[in-house]
């Protein structure tokens, strides 16, 4: 991707409006945003490099430090809530080691939290990599991060990661 950057700087033809979008390239290519990849695309499209980190730090897509390879996310809405997410994040920080909108120090793990994500009848409900877990307990949420850890997807395929 590094080497490619010039090039996609290119691609979106330095329009202001563009920017989120060569963004979200780097993010998918790097799995967050790199300072130094950041000061380049600030040179090469003379954009002052606060205006990138307010873009990145306004949308919470972007990440700023590296991401795990599996992606742990919380529901914190009202129906998760009250059904007992706050039980379900404590567990899942206890048995991952890091707290809420970190990162496991081997890179495996990323865990946060997220308002709502629509599908309250669900609730509590834990998102991993994309894949939606309903009825969460703290126990179930026990199970995937071993799982998760034993190398294998919360679904039960093989992880390859």
């Amino acid at each position: 991707m590094r080497d490619n950057l010039a090039r996609l700087v290119e691609e979106y033809d330095r329009e202001e409006g563009a920017i989120v979008g060569l963004l979200q390239d780097v993010q998918e290519a790097e799995g967050y945003l790199p300072r130094d990849m950041l000061e380049d695309i600030s040179r090469q499209l003379d954009v002052p490099l606060i205006r990138l980190y307010a873009l990145a730090t306004f949308y919470r897509a972007f990440s700023l430090v590296p991401k795990g390879r599996h992606c742990v996310t919380c529901c914190m809405g009202t129906a998760c809530h009250v059904r007992g997410a706050p039980r379900v994040v404590q567990a899942l920080e206890r048995d991952l080691g890091v707290r809420a909108g970190e990162t496991t120090p081997d890179l495996g793990v990323s865990l946060d939290t997220v308002n709502c994500v629509g599908a309250c009848a669900l609730g509590p409900l834990v998102i991993i990599d994309g894949r939606y877990h309903g009825g969460m307990t703290p126990t179930k949420a026990q199970r995937l991060v071993q799982k998760l850890r034993g190398g294998v997807d919360a679904d039960g395929s093989a992880d390859s990661a």
